[in-house]
């Protein structure tokens, strides 16, 4: 069933908290244990990355966008693959800092990284015919990710 972009009722609330509740389980169950970040966090960083402390309010900021891209497309749609579209790129992103420690290699990352990024060009094409405040939401992501792509790139240099 089709709801109109911005009509507020039960299940839009609803429909607020499953987003909410499965991002949120989606995080802790991919959020890798302290002993295992620590390694993460003894590698090596390029000398002109002084911003790494921002980098937590960044990815914040970027699940908040997730988060009301994901509920303004489902309210302009009503559509379960978007969702599942939806939920794919939380995975990808909330398993890269995962996927490298457990595999201790940087290289996955890079990977998962560009993976993520694809994924979530496609999921903009996507959205964009649904719901242009959904999109717009998805741009901080598509101009992020790049970037810690392009870093994790580079720390697999320094990390050999």
């Amino acid at each position: 069933m089709r709801q109109a972009e911005g009509r507020v009722g039960e299940p839009s609330v609803l429909a607020a908290l499953l987003i909410l509740v499965v991002m949120g389980a989606v995080v802790a169950a991919l959020n890798p244990g302290r002993v295992e970040f620590q390694w993460f966090l003894a590698l090596r960083r390029p000398r002109w990355l002084t911003f790494e402390r921002w980098i937590p309010l960044i990815w914040i900021g970027i699940y908040a966008c997730f988060y009301a891209s994901a509920l303004l497309s489902w309210n302009a749609s009503g559509s379960w693959p978007l969702m599942a579209g939806f939920l794919l790129l939380v995975l990808l992103v909330q398993s890269y800092t995962l996927v490298i420690v457990r595999t201790r290699r940087l290289r996955n990352g890079t990977l998962l990284g560009a993976a993520g990024w694809g994924w979530g060009v496609a999921l903009s094409l996507a959205v964009a015919p649904v719901s242009r405040g959904g999109l717009v939401l998805l741009i901080p992501y598509l101009l992020w990710s790049p970037i810690g792509t392009f870093v994790t790139w580079r720390m697999q240099r320094l990390n050999r």
